[in-house]
């Protein structure tokens, strides 16, 4: 936090801090303290749109079919994240795309995904402008993450993860292009 934040932290603190009427943000955060974090931080990172919807399968062969003899997709690319224990399949669509998620290990996510709940959309990815300070915003506000920092994801992007828990059981990933 810089100057001008410690200082509106401070004013706001001492201000509210011996009200009877406190009242809490969804984030356990006075509410008074919280809104002048966002008046200093912005409050709300920049989402430009959904980049991909990820799709857990067992054969990108076979369940790419679907949306290629059906549907008239194109399979784009197939990559091998092999940190990830994945390939995955780019169908794009506009300026987003379907991913198929092709696990390249018994013991990968997206294995213990399909084991756990069958095959179906894994997550959903939000294309921000600036994943670090979306990370850092993400942080402030008490959110659980997976990932703490970015890391290489397929297609070159940069990502991170929010724990389910905190989106009503959905993994969203969050992800910067350049």
């Amino acid at each position: 936090m810089g100057n001008k934040g410690l200082k509106v932290f401070l004013a706001i603190l001492l201000q509210y801090s011996s009200s009877p009427s406190l009242q809490f943000s969804k984030y356990n955060i006075p509410l008074q303290i919280w809104q002048g974090f966002e008046s200093v931080y912005g409050g709300h990172m920049k989402v430009k749109h959904i980049d991909h919807i990820g799709v857990a399968v067992k054969s990108i062969e076979q369940a790419g079919k679907f949306y290629t003899d059906i549907l008239g997709l194109k399979i784009e690319d197939i990559e091998n994240v092999a940190d990830q224990k994945v390939n995955v399949a780019f169908l794009p669509i506009t300026d987003s795309e379907v991913e198929l998620l092709e696990s390249t290990e018994p013991d990968g996510p997206v294995a213990k995904y399909i084991d756990s709940r069958g095959e179906g959309v894994q997550h959903i990815a939000f294309r921000v402008e600036n994943i670090d300070e979306a990370l850092k915003e993400l942080k402030a506000k008490g959110v659980r993450l997976i990932d703490q920092e970015p890391r290489k994801g397929a297609g070159g992007a940069k990502i991170a993860f929010i724990h389910p828990k905190e989106t009503h059981g959905v993994l969203v990933e969050i992800c910067e292009r350049e």
